[in-house]
């Protein structure tokens, strides 16, 4: 048995321990992702396939899955998935104008040096490689940014259904807010955190700090975390606004029956 298939049974009993139906639920969805990945991967080998379109597919599949499996098919969970598929549209194009300027597609020179007996030749648009790595990396924050917001507005609105439409955005608002620090935060420590030893690296060589700004692998990871964090950001009003749309309008028709 490798160390991989441990850390992954000791992960499984504590979700199960711990949030019973619930961890193993996530636990399956987790599982499920990774498929959903793996199979955009091998279909993204395919020189005539778009990167970007593959990706798109399966941030909606993932997006859908962890929102309905997760959460239920109700109101709020529809919400939140409409907004995160709002938010996602101008986000691509985004992050696929931000790759274009900053050219950070492509392998960096440290990365290079690895490969170095591989060829290279193999027909894959990296500048839309690097747009669709992006768009993972952010799915996942934007998806649970969108929940978290809906969610405790519907719960405001059962609580207190004579708040106006104004009213739920400010409160949709001030809870993305308190959300947003813990969130950039995550992005920050999660991207940063998996290129310390290559850092380490660079000043260890005697690496100017210049040269470590410039350096490509470094300006992927600053494009990643600035267009993710943007993702976070956008996702709060767009999401605020649906949720308080939606539950003013029902009400409004419900009152005329």
């Amino acid at each position: 048995m490798t160390t991989i298939s441990v850390l992954m049974i000791i992960l499984f009993m504590l979700m199960s321990l711990i949030g019973g139906k619930k961890g193993l639920l996530s636990f399956s969805v987790m599982l499920i992702h990774v498929s959903v990945i793996i199979v955009a991967v091998l279909i993204m080998t395919d020189p005539g396939a778009s990167p970007i379109i593959i990706t798109l597919i399966a941030s909606v599949i993932i997006s859908y899955v962890t929102l309905y499996l997760i959460n239920g098919k109700n109101k709020k969970t529809q919400t939140a998935f409409l907004a995160t598929m709002l938010t996602m549209v101008v986000l691509v194009g985004l992050i696929h104008l931000f790759v274009q300027l900053t050219n950070v597609g492509g392998f960096s020179t440290e990365e290079v040096e690895e490969l170095a007996i591989y060829s290279f030749y193999f027909g894959v648009n990296f500048t839309e490689v690097m747009t669709s790595v992006i768009i993972l990396s952010t799915i996942g924050a934007v998806t649970d940014e969108a929940i978290s917001v809906a969610s405790p507005m519907y719960e405001l609105y059962r609580h207190n259904p004579n708040q106006s439409r104004k009213e739920l955005f400010s409160s949709g608002m001030r809870v993305g807010i308190d959300l947003l620090a813990t969130s950039a935060n995550t992005l920050f420590f999660a991207f940063f955190g998996s290129y310390l030893a290559l850092l380490v690296r660079f000043f260890d060589m005697g690496y100017h700090l210049s040269e470590v700004l410039n350096a490509k692998v470094f300006v992927q990871e600053i494009v990643t975390i600035l267009l993710s964090g943007m993702g976070v950001l956008l996702i709060v009003p767009v999401t605020a606004y649906l949720t308080a749309y939606r539950l003013t309008v029902n009400a409004k028709i419900e009152g005329t029956n």
